[in-house]
């Protein structure tokens, strides 16, 4: 049986090489000039490749497909990529959040692991090969390139989603998908900063920690609640909880967002600490009293937002006023004005509609036609998980591919 792969990235590597061992003649197709173009930038270039954790809490951290994933995430568990990797000879080590890094801290490693194996089965790698068309011929497929018509039992489509289009992913999967009557969920940036609708340019650079982080959606319902860091950009926001945010609010709008500064202090216990600083330091001007709060930017923000002059007199403040200081610090309101870019999202939430696909990958329209990874609508938040779910849906699509073979 000869099985057409087109995409060389982490799923379409890992559905190569699980192929290739099970007696499959595989023609591997990557339109780059290498394998695992993306992976190699993946966890600031360290390759974050899945996260050691129980399948249960696992799922948990898939924020689009989760029920689809199930056979495919228990068939192929993060322990299992874990010792994939470890008997291609790369050594691994867990860090804080349970993320999974190769030691030498290099992804260079894990795509030369994954390059090494593919040549080690045999795997007919076609690197500068861009794929035009897929067509359905008899009972098999032929595959178009601008040179020649590649002719195979099965297809699977691995071409990523469109975040960094600068490693090829520029949304092939889905022009496949359509050409075969597929729907596509609309692609959107996923884990990525969000752009505001208000002015927070002067806040630019300033990081924080152990803040809280709300987001509404139009109906004024909680979305998501994220603690933990992050950091205003001339625009935006952006950081570890911004990310996970945009990861609940992609396909939503007119969000709203509110920010508790202070998120270990409840409004009453912030307001005795206020009045206690008030007291100590009467005569003082109101901003070099509230900037032991507050970086000093933030803390001018926070005071115009809660309509306070800067330079008055905290003897002068009215109990109304320290109110609305204390409810701005727990309750910092903004408007998420869009997402940002795909060229700053780490991954594509959207993609070929899961109502098409069986959970093994396989179409439902086109017999023999699978799509994996990015390329459909599936998504998951940081730490590995995305990976996971990259390797998880490669060898799923061919272990099915490789027992609807032994039946035959």
């Amino acid at each position: 049986m000869r099985v057409c792969v087109v995409g060389g990235g982490a799923a379409g590597s890992i559905a190569s090489i699980v192929l290739a061992r099970g007696g499959a003649e595989v023609v591997l197709l990557e339109k780059n000039e290498k394998i695992g173009k993306k992976l190699y930038i993946t966890g600031k270039g360290r390759c974050n490749l899945t996260n050691d954790c129980e399948v249960q809490e696992f799922l948990k951290n898939v924020v689009h497909g989760e029920k689809y994933l199930r056979s495919a995430i228990y068939g192929f568990t993060p322990k299992n990529t874990m010792d994939f990797f470890e008997e291609l000879g790369v050594p691994l080590v867990v860090e804080r959040g349970n993320r999974v890094f190769p030691l030498s801290q290099k992804s260079s490693d894990i795509i030369r692991a994954l390059a090494n194996e593919i040549d080690r089965q045999k795997v007919d790698l076609r690197l500068n090969t861009e794929v035009k068309e897929i067509r359905k011929k008899g009972e098999g497929f032929e595959v178009l390139t601008p040179w020649e018509k590649i002719e195979c039992d099965k297809v699977v489509v691995a071409t990523g989603g469109v975040s960094y289009q600068s490693t090829g992913s520029t949304g092939d999967g889905y022009r496949f998908a359509k050409s075969f009557g597929h729907d596509v969920v609309e692609p959107k940036q996923s884990l990525c900063p969000l752009i505001l609708a208000d002015n927070v340019s002067s806040l630019e650079g300033i990081s924080l920690k152990n803040v809280n982080l709300t987001a509404y959606n139009a109906a004024g319902d909680i979305v998501s609640s994220e603690f933990g860091e992050m950091l205003f950009t001339s625009r935006g926001i952006s950081g570890p909880i911004v990310l996970t945010t945009s990861s609940y609010i992609s396909r939503m709008s007119g969000v709203k967002l509110s920010l508790d500064l202070k998120p270990a202090l409840d409004e009453k216990t912030l307001d005795a600490r206020v009045l206690r600083d008030f007291d100590e330091r009467k005569n003082q001007d109101l901003k070099n009293v509230t900037r032991a709060l507050l970086p000093e930017r933030l803390n001018l923000f926070v005071l115009k937002r809660a309509g306070l002059g800067e330079s008055k007199k905290v003897n002068e403040v009215t109990k109304e006023e320290r109110k609305r200081l204390v409810d701005t610090i727990k309750d910092l309101k903004f408007s998420v004005s869009s997402l940002a870019p795909f060229t700053e999202a780490v991954v594509t939430s959207g993609g070929v509609s899961l109502k098409n696909l069986k959970p093994t990958g396989e179409s439902k329209l086109s017999s023999g036609l699978y799509f994996v990874g990015e390329t459909i609508d599936i998504d998951a938040l940081t730490g590995g998980f995305n990976l996971q779910l990259a390797f998880a849906t490669g060898v799923c699509a061919a272990n099915d591919i490789l027992k609807s073979t032994a039946k035959a």
